[in-house]
């Protein structure tokens, strides 16, 4: 009994100092309105952090900006979610008859911030519309509807599968940040959007297309630490799939500052 106790002592002591010496990286995860007024975010962006090694923290959207910034000084880095559609009145275009729903207020608190994590210095990932707004953001524009604008008919970009089957191929860029985490150039990713980036942000780069030319990944030229995606990498790795979890155990490794 004795040595049971002993050996329990030395395992709790053994946790205590895990705790103590291995910092949990805190990601912010940008939230959005439910119907009902409340503040929400899908669960699988809180499991794919915590299954990385990550601290999820969920940020509400608001209008202070001490409150802003406070947010981002309590934080790692950031992910941006996704749903619903850029206003185009942020990127000067009219909204075209296929606009879906928006929401304005999380528009100007989503744009404030992404543009202060990236002046911070934080790592940022978009993620679908966090994708979007990341374009928007920092002087980019974007297809209000890809069929309606593009009229491809090569891949549906709206799935009606499972968030965490991969129904379609993107093609990497060879020097990318995302094919260097993936250690491939083609991976296949859900399609779950109908809005698309059109034109480029000034300091941004294209790293990912489907077939029909859709932009699926960017990230900042000479700050690789911010990067995005128009899939929804959460969607496999909450299901405890692996293929896109490398996403998010490099966003943990850039929070923890391991890397630049």
């Amino acid at each position: 009994m004795k040595r049971f106790f002993l050996f329990l002592s030395i395992c709790c002591f053994a946790v205590v100092l895990y705790a103590q010496t291995v910092k949990l990286p805190i990601i912010g995860i940008s939230g959005a309105h439910a119907s009902n007024g409340a503040t929400q975010v899908n669960s699988t962006y809180i499991r794919s952090v915590l299954r990385a090694g990550g601290v999820p923290v969920v940020l509400p959207v608001n209008d202070h900006p001490e409150a802003l910034k406070k947010m981002i000084a309590s934080v790692d880095a950031i992910i941006m979610t996704g749903g619903e559609d850029v206003d185009p009145l942020k990127y000067d275009e009219e909204p075209l008859p296929f606009l879906e729903t928006i929401d304005p207020e999380r528009d100007v608190f989503d744009i404030a911030l992404v543009k202060l994590a990236v002046e911070c210095g934080i790592p940022v990932l978009g993620i679908c519309r966090g994708h979007q707004v990341m374009n928007v953001a920092f002087g980019g524009t974007l297809y209000q509807d890809i069929h309606a604008q593009i009229r491809t008919d090569v891949i549906k970009h709206r799935q009606q599968a499972p968030l965490w089957y991969g129904t379609h191929q993107v093609q990497l860029e060879k020097n990318s940040v995302l094919a260097k985490i993936l250690d491939k150039t083609t991976v296949i990713t859900n399609s779950f959007h109908h809005q698309a980036v059109k034109d480029v942000a000034p300091g941004f780069i294209v790293t990912g297309r489907t077939s029909d030319g859709v932009v699926e990944a960017m990230e900042m030229k000479g700050n690789p630490r911010v990067f995005s995606v128009q899939f929804h990498p959460e969607g496999p790795t909450a299901h405890g799939l692996d293929e896109l979890f490398p996403i998010f155990t490099h966003l943990m490794t850039l929070a923890r500052g391991d890397t630049q």
